[in-house]
Parts: C-alpha cells; structure tokens; sequence
C-alpha cells in the first residue's frame, strides 16, 4: 500500500509541481511516445541480454515483492521457532529413528503441516530438513562448528540467488539516465536535421529532446531505483528466519538447555517479528 502511496506522491509532485509553475504538459505528453519507446525499449532488451529466462522471471517476482512485502511475518516466526524446537527435542530424546521420517518426507508430516505458510518457502524446509539429515547419518558424530559452516554456506548461497532480482533492477536503474541521454541525443540529431525551420518549431524538437534526458533520471531514480531498495530491503527481511534455524540448531547440537536456545532465538528476531516470551512456551506446551 505505502508503494502505491509513493508513486502517487512521486507523479503528483513532480508533474504538479511542473503544471502549476507554468509548464506545457503537452510538449511531455507529445514527446513521450518516441522517448518511452527509445529508453524503455533499450532498457528491456539490456534486460534481456543480461539474464536468463528464469532470471527475467524472478525479476517479475521481485517487482511484486514491493507491493507484497515481506513473506514471513510474526507467526511464522513463531512456528519456526516452534517446529525447530519440536525436531530438536525429537532427536534428543526419541532418536535419529524417530525423526528420520519427518525429515526425510517434510510433505506427509505431522510435525509439519503445523506449519503451512512455511511449507511454502521450500529453501527454508531444505535447510532444516538436509542439515538435520546430515547429523541423523553422522550419528552424532559431528562438530557443530562443522554444521554451523555447512548451514552459513548454504544461508550465503541462498542469499545470493534471491538478490539477484535486486542487483539487477539496481543496474537497470543505473543505466536508465544514460538511456535518457542517448534519446536526447537522437533528438538533438533529428532537431539540427531541421535547422532550417523556424524557432517555434526548433523548440519544440529541443523540448522534445530534453524530454528523454527527463526520463530516464526520473525513470532511474524515481522508480526502479527505489524498487530495487525495496526488493533487497524485503529480501534481507525474510532472511533472519533462516537465522532463526541456524541458530537453534547449532545451539542445541552444543547440547544448550532447550529454554535458553529457544529463549536466543526469539529475542533476536526484530521486534516487529518477534513473538512475546509467553506465546512461545505456551506453544510449546500445546505442541
């Protein structure tokens, strides 16, 4: 909603601000065509060449994020915090055997299905369930330091694949002014190719021309340049669950009272997110 907002605010004041100080709004509007051509053209087919079909697609997905927001919120966080406790005790006290099932088969779990909306973030369910595999095969033979850089590696690795719609609205962004150039260039082309005509006409080839040097700065740091900060903003919101995971197990491999791993788990979750100390304990005790 704040999106819409913003880019209701972002025309009104820039667009406004040009009607009420005079401005032609017609020479913009007459002019838009050929620079919206020009720039956005150029803009999606660098797009294009710059990824790959499924990259394009996460692009998409990641504009939609903007208007989305964040896919974990509160009681998510809860339910992580929650469904980790639950696998860990497991193993605790019940065995690799007892836990093997709910691991191996995520989708059939009871211990799962408690937990639909994070079902939904298969990365997150991978995490636990292969590094969980890892220690129910070891035996409990494993350091946990050892676990702790097979999960940071694959958190950094996930990270790394998710941002990439960010990083590449940020390099549209980037080149949207230099596009705006290269179509006022054109048009200053196509304005000396008229020189002989008269200074009304001239101006309005040069008002033109100036218009596509308006667009891309207005397109670059207008909006896909805050899209982009938003898409990596959100992005590095949903990663802390991941965080969430890592450090409940690691802490309870070091063999940590499950009160005291719970209890750092949730108070590093941002307050926004955070569920208060009752709602966790009194989950664990309905669970």
């Amino acid at each position: 909603m704040l999106a819409v907002v913003g880019l209701l605010l972002l025309f009104v004041a820039v667009f406004g601000a040009f009607i009420g100080g005079g401005g032609n709004i017609m020479v913009v509007i007459a002019a838009l065509p050929m620079e919206m051509s020009i720039i956005g053209g150029s803009a999606i087919a660098a797009l294009l060449i710059a990824n790959s079909k499924s990259e394009i697609m996460d692009i998409l997905g990641g504009v939609k994020l903007v208007f989305k927001g964040p896919r974990h919120g509160r009681q998510d966080y809860l339910d992580c915090i929650l469904l980790v406790a639950k696998l860990m005790k497991m193993l605790k006290t019940d065995g690799p055997v007892a836990l093997e099932p709910h691991i191996e088969d995520p989708d059939n779990s009871a211990i799962f299905k408690d937990c639909p909306n994070l079902m939904l973030d298969r990365p997150l369910i991978f995490l636990i369930c292969d590094t969980l595999r890892l220690v129910v095969v070891s035996s409990g033979t494993l350091d946990p330091r050892a676990v702790e850089e097979v999960m940071d590696n694959a958190i950094k690795n996930h990270h790394h694949e998710v941002m990439k719609p960010a990083k590449s609205l940020q390099s549209m962004a980037d080149a949207l002014p230099a596009l705006g150039i290269v179509a006022a260039v054109l048009g200053v082309i196509k304005t000396m190719g008229s020189i002989a005509e008269p200074p009304e006409v001239l101006g309005g080839y040069i008002g033109s021309a100036m218009v596509g040097t308006f667009l891309g700065v207005f397109l670059g740091y207008g909006i896909v340049g805050p899209f982009s900060s938003r898409v990596g903003g959100i992005i590095d919101a949903d990663a802390a669950i991941y965080d969430v995971v890592k450090q409940m197990i690691i802490a309870s491999l070091h063999g940590h009272p499950q009160p005291l791993v719970i209890e750092a788990a949730r108070s590093g979750i941002e307050h926004s997110n955070q569920p208060s100390f009752a709602e966790v304990f009194d989950g664990m005790r309905a669970r």
